[in-house]
């Protein structure tokens, strides 16, 4: 159960990852341009961009930590 869960977990993430990176700023533009920001100064980009990167970065652990529960899970010699 807890596999079926977690694999779950996996797909969504890793679609919700594809979506994430999408989002983010390339060169020149990205999110915050789509809505109206795209005012990049020393802050490291709007406070839309910001949240958008930790999103990422919590989808992706959560990710990570799904891929480490199912190797451990379903390795044929542990």
């Amino acid at each position: 159960m807890l596999n079926v869960i977690a694999l779950i977990i996996q797909v969504s993430t890793s679609l919700l990852l594809i979506v994430l990176v999408l989002l983010h700023a390339g060169k020149g533009g990205g999110l915050s341009d789509m809505f109206g920001g795209g005012s990049v100064g020393l802050s490291g980009g709007t406070s839309m961009e910001r949240r958008l990167d930790r999103i990422t970065v919590v989808a992706a652990i959560v990710w990570g930590l799904a891929t480490f529960w199912l190797s451990w899970m379903w390795n044929p010699g542990g």
